[in-house]
Parts: C-alpha cells; structure tokens; sequence
C-alpha cells in the first residue's frame, strides 16, 4: 500500500486512512470512516469490501462497484455514528467524471461493527 493520497478526501496517505480498512486491518470506528472507506472502495473497484460492509438485511444478493470514475467526495453532515452509537447518518455527495451522487446513507452497528444499512 503506498502513501497516496487517499481517495476519501481526509488529505491523509491512503495506508494511514482507508487502506486498512479495504485490506481488512482494521474495522471502521465510525460511520463516516466506513463510509468514506466505502466511497474509496467504488474508487478502486473493491466490490468485496462493498459487500463484506453492507448489512446483510439489505444487501443485494451482488455488489457491483460499477464503472464510474470517482473524482471526490464531499461529507455535507454527520448524525451520530460515534464509536458508541448504534446507528448513524451520512449526507454526502460523491462526485463522477459526467457527473454526481448526493445520498444520505444510514448505518448500523452490530457486534462492534458499522454496516452501512441503506441510501436514499
């Protein structure tokens, strides 16, 4: 893993931010961290990190990244998701080269660990 840019927006190195959530290091401390891991992963194609962090009540029975080229994620508000909540919420908007996704995605954690629930 290099010391890129993470993809995410945090302006920190990719191996210090998403990377070891996608490689399965570590788990998302917050619901923003797994969102912007989230993010990162379309980035990179990673449908596996995608479906291993979709809660399992509402995940399709397959997660495509698609082929959009992810070109930068804005976090607009954040309700909760703390590492001592059981749900929280990201507003955000995901930007693509021809143009944008703006979600407020919801999240739950079970067992210690944030799933993301569902987008709208």
């Amino acid at each position: 893993m290099t010391d890129e840019p993470c993809p995410c927006g945090t302006g920190r190195a990719l191996s210090q931010c998403c990377g070891p959530l996608l490689t399965t290091e570590r788990l998302a401390e917050t619901a923003e961290e797994l969102m912007r891991s989230r993010y990162t992963a379309h980035v990179f194609g990673n449908a596996e990190h995608l479906w291993r962090t979709w809660d399992g009540r509402t995940r399709p029975a397959v997660v495509n990244p698609g082929e959009a080229r992810w070109t930068g994620l804005e976090i607009t508000e954040v309700v909760d998701g703390g590492p001592d909540d059981l749900t929280g919420t990201v507003v955000f908007t995901a930007r693509h080269e021809g143009g944008e996704l703006a979600e407020r995605s919801e999240f739950t954690r079970r067992g210690g660990r944030w799933f993301y629930t569902e987008g709208r």
